[in-house]
């Protein structure tokens, strides 16, 4: 019997608008867009300046939100998820502005990460179809612009190599302007001045001699336009050349004269041109798409087109690549980590995303090591938390740095870690069993000369044995393990025993 297809709202608390789509999730791979309201409101201005809403700003606020919570009753729906984006990180006050928008409209408003609204907005690319996996095989950037920031996230070979926030968003470059009293006529080339600079180091530094063939654009002020025009019937509506493109800038964008529009335009304008990229591509999907596919793969209603967890991965390769980390070590301590961590489910009741947290940790152990060779635990947690690692939130970021600290230092208990950090009670216990196991995994690998071809973890009794098989000489691992796994043992109460076997 066929189920009955789920309604499901999502709402975006933007710094340019407030936006709220209706879904229709059948299952499968069968999800639609129903209804879509959308409602201007300039929230990125104040914030943005002031740190702070007026009062008139945000009873309107509160009065478009009833409005959507009306629109939602009327249809019905079975669930929704609300976000607030930069406008509504930034201000100062945040955590009583959402204590009234939920008084006043019976909403909770959840504020994303920066690291994880981007990851969410690349989300409803991938969710858009059209070919997404096709045109990431070539070198490819998604510049997804925000009212505060633009995120820039360059693929190669299907694969992600690097993402990073610039301050360049829309509300903010045009609070610049402001600021220096542009006239109109200076308004373009000041802004490529302000634009190209940034975009150049971004270039040098993560680009290099990689060929970008396409920008794919994700914004609240062009793409929508955009995503209408089809350059050739063989492609997907809103793929348009670099051209055309350009054209469409001169005889419709810039007549309009509206600032955002402008602003916006010319970010997409100097980063092909500084990066080179012939193509673009305007799917025309907003943060609602990447919030209803989230929601719908999270809950088993649909299947994932893409794998969002390898890019993660990929991205904390790039980073341990760019402190030169060991690959080959690494590749190594992942493969041991998650074998034990998988061997181990009845003892640590952790899930998928954990066993992420794990990968990711294993994989930036070491990267302290560029800065100093005897302070590895500490540089390596400061790489970590002060590099953007998109889908995770600042929360799970802290935790993977507090993973490979401990993988190196002396394990902080909760009473002393608590008064130092925002951490909570379960946070600290993913953190105390994620790094009992990662330490297991670097005793399996003390010569850092990768010795076992095939590690089999099983629990047997109250013991956790791990049968190595190697030809080489292990002596040194044999000697160092009993006291490199005491943190393990305190943790889960079971020995760790090392079992070799031999090749004939």
């Amino acid at each position: 019997m066929k189920k009955k297809p789920k309604l499901f709202a999502a709402i975006d608390v933007g710094s340019y608008e407030l936006s709220m789509k209706i879904y229709e999730i059948a299952g499968g791979k069968e999800w639609k867009q129903i209804d879509y309201i959308r409602h201007r409101i300039d929230l990125g201005t104040e914030s943005y300046s002031r740190g702070i809403l007026s009062y008139e700003r945000m009873e309107e606020l509160c009065h478009i939100l009833r409005e959507f919570k009306g629109i939602m009753d009327s249809y019905r729906v079975d669930d929704y998820k609300a976000y607030g984006t930069s406008a509504v990180r930034e201000l100062k006050n945040t955590m009583i502005v959402l204590d009234q928008i939920r008084t006043q409209t019976g909403l909770d408003i959840e504020v994303l990460s920066n690291s994880e609204q981007r990851y969410l907005d690349y989300k409803s690319v991938a969710s858009a179809g059209y070919g997404f996996e096709e045109i990431i095989e070539k070198g490819t950037v998604i510049l997804d612009i925000g009212g505060g920031s633009i995120q820039l996230s360059l693929f190669d070979k299907d694969t992600l190599i690097t993402t990073q926030n610039i301050r360049l968003g829309v509300f903010r470059l045009k609070d610049q302007l402001n600021e220096i009293g542009a006239k109109p006529s200076h308004t373009v080339s000041l802004l490529e001045e302000m634009i190209n600079d940034q975009l150049s180091v971004f270039k040098k530094l993560h680009v290099k001699d990689r060929e970008i063939h396409n920008i794919i654009v994700v914004d609240d002020y062009v793409s929508t336009t955009l995503c209408k025009y089809r350059e050739k019937d063989s492609n997907p509506a809103g793929y348009l050349s670099r051209n055309t493109f350009e054209k469409l800038m001169e005889e419709k964008f810039m007549k309009e004269m509206t600032g955002s529009v402008i602003i916006s335009s010319q970010l997409i304008k100097c980063t092909m041109e500084t990066l080179g990229a012939g193509y673009l591509w305007a799917p025309g999907v907003t943060l609602c798409d990447g919030i209803a596919y989230d929601y719908a793969v999270n809950n088993k209603l649909i299947s994932a087109k893409h794998d969002f967890e390898q890019d993660i991965a990929a991205c904390a390769k790039n980073i341990s690549n760019r402190y030169q980390g060991s690959r080959k070590r690494g590749e190594a301590l992942e493969k041991l980590a998650i074998s034990i961590f998988d061997a181990t489910k009845k003892l640590h009741g952790l899930g998928k995303r954990e066993r992420l947290f794990l990968r990711i940790a294993a994989i930036l152990q070491d990267c302290g090591r560029y800065v100093s060779l005897t302070q590895v635990g500490e540089c390596s947690y400061h790489i970590v938390m002060n590099t953007e690692i998109i889908g995770l939130s600042h929360a799970e970021r802290g935790m993977v740095a507090n993973i490979v600290k401990f993988n190196h230092e002396e394990f902080t208990y909760y009473n002393e870690l608590a008064n130092s950090t925002a951490i909570d009670r379960d946070e600290y216990l993913i953190i105390a069993k994620l790094t009992a196991i990662l330490r297991l995994a670097c005793a399996l690998d003390s010569s850092h000369k990768q010795k076992f071809t095939n590690v089999k973890v099983s629990l047997e009794d109250n013991n956790l044995i791990l049968r190595v098989d190697t030809d080489k000489n292990i002596e040194l691992e044999k000697g160092l393990f009993d006291s490199k796994v005491k943190f393990f043992e305190e943790v889960y109460n079971v020995q760790p025993v090392l079992k070799q076997k031999r090749r004939i």
